[in-house]
């Protein structure tokens, strides 16, 4: 029997799954009555193929096409090989799908990306629709497009798709680099605790992101130079509107307050020196022998250094030499994020006056 003959028997006898229901082989854990997720086999995939294609009657071309592109697939190959072979399937025969795959394998324009409206039409098959879902997703995320990516992956589950690891890995991805502590958290141990065969890869990752949520704090200095990272990444794949804009504001903002509370915290720490509650020993003694005349409590009048103080006005060797102290007691990363703050002030007072 050719390939050809068994691709059409099989297409004709094959009744179409709207969702694949042994995408991910969901099975209770009898111990911790957690759903197993297991990938697709390959011929548990070829077979959904080859549903879809009897569903859109498919001429015998197209049925040879996927035979041939069938027909070496080995049990043992990655999941990953199952998706991008059924991406590959359904651009045979939907023009959509042969355009959006065209897409992901060239280096398009990412400042110009066309939506996929039809990919979540009504009239989109759920089989077809959520495994390309998943293949564009990937592939956004690839190009570092992960507002993007997150819209393509939302709603989706592993169960919807036969790379149940590629679909947690990717949305985990998209989570923490957007910061999305709670979501990422939760993705990333679905991803670690339900995902029987995923790769080596994705769960040294995810187990890092992890490690890596846990340990962020909100408006701490990490978290700003995050944003600020974020901010960049926007900014080179010309994305310049309203929210990279309002992204900024919120860093002026985290930037102040986190100045503002230090500087709360070290009138504290005078007003207890000066009241003799855990005042520090001198580093040296006075140089005459007598009685220190000083009465008063040593507080100063507190200068206003903030956005009138004319930071920004500094010359270039002076402010130079200090980034560059700054840069002893911090990270390189933090010296940009301050530096950034300082011209943004810089700015400002320029144009009020």
């Amino acid at each position: 029997m050719n390939a050809l003959r068994f691709f059409v028997i099989a297409a004709i006898t094959l009744p179409l799954q709207a969702t694949p229901a042994r995408a991910a082989d969901a099975q209770p854990d009898a111990l911790a009555n957690i759903p197993v997720l297991k990938a697709t086999t390959a011929e548990d995939a070829r077979q959904l193929a080859l549903a879809w294609l009897a569903e859109r009657h498919a001429d015998a071309a197209i049925l040879e096409a996927a035979a041939q592109l069938w027909q070496d697939a080995s049990p043992t190959a990655p999941a990953t090989a199952a998706l991008d072979r059924l991406a590959a399937t359904f651009a045979i025969a939907d023009p959509r799908a042969a355009a959006l795959v065209k897409l992901c394998s060239t280096a398009s324009d990412k400042k110009s990306l066309l939506p996929q409206m039809w990919l979540t039409a009504p009239d989109t098959v759920p089989f077809e629709q959520n495994n390309l879902r998943l293949y564009y997703g990937r592939w956004l995320s690839q190009q570092r497009l992960y507002d993007e990516s997150l819209e393509q992956l939302a709603g989706l589950e592993p169960t919807d798709v036969v790379d149940p690891a590629a679909l947690l890995f990717y949305q985990s991805v998209a989570h923490h680099r957007l910061l999305n502590k709670t979501d990422g958290l939760r993705t990333i141990d679905r991803l670690l605790s339900q995902v029987v065969d995923g790769p080596a890869r994705y769960t040294t990752v995810a187990g890092l992101m992890r490690e890596d949520l846990k340990a962020l704090e909100d408006d701490s200095l990490d978290h700003i130079a995050r944003r600020m990272d974020d901010i960049r990444r926007r900014l080179d794949l010309g994305r310049a509107g309203e929210k990279v804009r309002k992204e900024e504001d919120d860093v002026i903002a985290s930037l102040d307050k986190l100045i503002e509370d230090m500087e709360k915290q070290q009138q504290q720490q005078q007003q207890q020196q000066s009241s003799g509650g855990g005042a520090a020993p001198p580093s040296q003694p006075m140089p005459d022998s007598r009685i220190a005349g000083a009465k008063g409590p040593g507080n100063v009048d507190k200068k206003n250094i903030g956005r009138t103080a004319g930071w920004g006005d500094l010359p270039a060797k002076e402010r130079e030499e200090a980034l560059q102290q700054i840069g002893k007691d911090f990270p390189s990363h933090y010296r940009d994020v301050i530096e950034q703050y300082f011209k943004k002030l810089a700015t400002e007072e320029e144009g009020g006056r």
